[in-house]
């Protein structure tokens, strides 16, 4: 009796273990859509089975499916089965509805799903598909421009990061600009990234992973409302799906997204007139401002450099220095103008200079009058003025210039009349009149001689040259290959005009690449499929690397016809077909 009941429980608990291994659910992408959505349904089993009855979608319209798909793998020694039918649902009106049983036979027996209940709501604005592969990548892809200041003065530095998020649900394989901003109302500098780094941080309270692809500092020269126009990237976007390979891994699908930062708007305020310097040139930040000379005695005709210094954190580079006023005894020289200015996140700083060459002519004390520099603080948001101190310059010893030395008065205050010592000056005669010491004749010249004798020595240089173009034109396959070959480098050349214009461009790449062909291997372009050129570079004994890129040229032409490109990848495939052109012609 005992024996008989061991065997019916084991005997029932196999049963029941039976079933309840047995899975068959419904499961929808979302619960709550607008009337113009869609829903997807899948019908998910873990054992195989026959009859399957889905349900009769009451309120909805089926726009897609049945689709059937089927994962069977082993992951360590275990067996993995799923069997999925997908419907796609397009709402008929607003209101509640409920998907009702599917059923489905298993192993004889009939196993039913629980009804699902979904709530359509009127129009979305951006109607959404959760299961949707491009759906996943806008919702999980985010490029992000950040502004350092919203409202600056005219001229102070502002900084724009452009940021790419990625959600840890996809993943990104590659990257390229597709449309690169102008600043057309700003002054702009690229900071140099030299490395992308990745770090983790958060996007709307949600944990992601953030690359930092570009840095520019930009000085508005406007006021007003100003428009930072959008960074636009085409990112390969590997979003995960349903499917699993044979080994249960997950399959990806590849999708090409592009993104953009937005436009941002900034508020630039005017600089204020109350306290403005008569003698303000637009220089906004903190600055120190000097002059100085590198000697201050020295003898008459020597000279010296005066350096007017303004260094600092700013502008620098959207301001003209305050011009230096010299006394007339001192002979100025146009200055050289010097930068040593570095950009960074903080905007620009260093130094800029005018460097003065200065030459006394008489002797005496020539004083070099203070002048003044003013600029906009940022930090106490009113102006400043910095003056320079007065310099002597002693002239020890030189000719006495009496009136013409006034010593105080500066060369901006008027002209005064130079005194002559000695001939310093002389007038230079209009019509010279010059005439030869001997007059020689032509008759019986040298060149008398050349030019009687030179037809006579130029009759076999014509009948050689003759023969070298009679043979040259009776060369029908070298003038083909020249032909080819001058065709090439007008086509190159042509491509070179069209950057920008990606259909022309690549439409004259393709035909320039073609015609070196026909130039080198004496082929037709009805032969040139990729393998026959492959396979006629090899017998050529072209190097694998030059072979490689030259095939993927013509990829890029043929691709390019289906995708946009931007001009600086269209630049790239011009440096890289000059490149290879000219590694062709050394092995060729």
């Amino acid at each position: 009796m005992k024996l008989k009941l061991i065997f019916l429980t084991i005997f029932l608990a196999s049963v029941q273990l039976t079933f309840a291994q047995v899975k068959f659910e419904a499961k929808v992408s979302k619960k709550k859509l607008g009337v113009n959505e869609r829903l997807r349904v899948d019908f998910e089993m873990n054992q195989d089975g026959d009859n399957f009855t889905p349900p009769s979608f009451s309120g909805f319209t089926v726009v897609g499916g049945p689709n059937q798909s089927i994962s069977n793998s082993w992951i360590n020694g275990k067996r993995s089965y799923a069997k999925t039918f997908s419907y796609f649902l397009e709402p008929t009106k607003r209101g509640r509805f409920t998907i009702k049983q599917a059923t489905i036979e298993i192993k004889g027996q009939v196993y039913k799903t629980l009804p699902v209940t979904v709530n359509v709501t009127g129009a979305v604005d951006k109607p959404k598909d959760g299961n949707n592969t491009d759906f996943v990548a806008s919702e999980n892809l985010h490029l992000v421009a950040e502004v350092s200041k919203a409202n600056p003065y005219l001229n102070e530095a502002i900084t724009v990061v452009y940021k790419l998020y990625v959600s840890p649900r996809i993943s990104v394989s590659n990257w390229r600009e597709l449309d690169s901003p102008t600043y057309s109302d700003f002054w702009s500098q690229a900071i140099d990234m030299k490395q992308l780094k990745i770090d983790n941080g958060e996007y709307n309270g949600e944990p992601y992973r953030f690359v930092v692809l570009r840095k520019t500092v930009l000085y508005p020269q406007k006021t007003g409302k100003l428009n930072i126009e959008p960074l636009t990237l085409t990112v390969s976007v590997d979003v995960p799906t349903k499917r699993r390979d044979i080994f249960g891994g997950r399959l990806y699908s590849t999708v090409n997204k592009t993104v953009a930062a937005g436009n941002r708007t900034i508020n630039v305020k005017s600089l204020p007139e109350q306290g403005k310097p008569d003698d303000f040139s637009g220089a906004v930040g903190s600055f120190d401002f000097k002059v100085t000379t590198t000697k201050t005695e020295l003898d008459a005709t020597e000279s010296l450099d005066a350096k007017v210094l303004v260094s600092g954190n700013g502008n620098l580079k959207l301001f003209d220095l305050p011009k230096l006023s010299v006394p007339t005894g001192l002979e100025q020289y146009e200055p050289e103008h010097n930068e040593r200015v570095r950009t960074n996140l903080s905007g620009m700083g260093g130094n800029i200079s005018d460097n003065y060459t200065l030459v006394p002519q008489y002797k005496g004390k020539y004083p070099i009058p203070s002048i003044s520099f003013s600029y906009f603080d940022l930090k106490t948001e009113s102006y400043k003025r910095i003056t320079s101190d007065e310099i002597v310059i002693n002239v020890k010893t030189g000719p006495d210039g009496g009136d013409a030395v006034a010593s105080s008065t500066p060369s901006s205050a008027g002209k005064k009349a130079v005194t002559q010592t000695g001939s310093q000056f002389r007038f230079l005669k209009s019509n010279a009149n010059l005439q030869l010491i001997q007059r020689s004749h032509f008759f019986k010249s040298t060149g008398f001689w050349m030019s009687l004798t030179a037809p006579l020595l130029a009759i076999p240089l014509f009948l050689f040259f003759g023969k070298k173009r009679e043979e040259r034109l009776n060369d029908v396959s070298g003038n083909r290959v020249r032909k080819a070959d001058k065709l090439a480098r007008k086509y190159l050349s042509e491509a070179k005009k069209n950057l920008g214009d990606q259909k022309e461009f690549y439409i004259a790449m393709e035909r320039a690449l073609h015609n070196y062909l026909k130039a080198k291997l004496n082929i037709q372009t009805s032969d040139m499929s990729k393998d026959r050129i492959q396979r006629l570079l090899k017998e050529q004994e072209v190097e694998d690397t030059v072979m490689i890129e030259f095939v993927a040229l013509l990829e890029s032409c043929e691709f390019a016809r289906y995708t946009p490109s931007s001009t600086s990848a269209m630049q790239q495939d011009y440096d890289k077909a000059s490149r290879v052109i000219a590694a062709l012609d050394k092995q060729l």
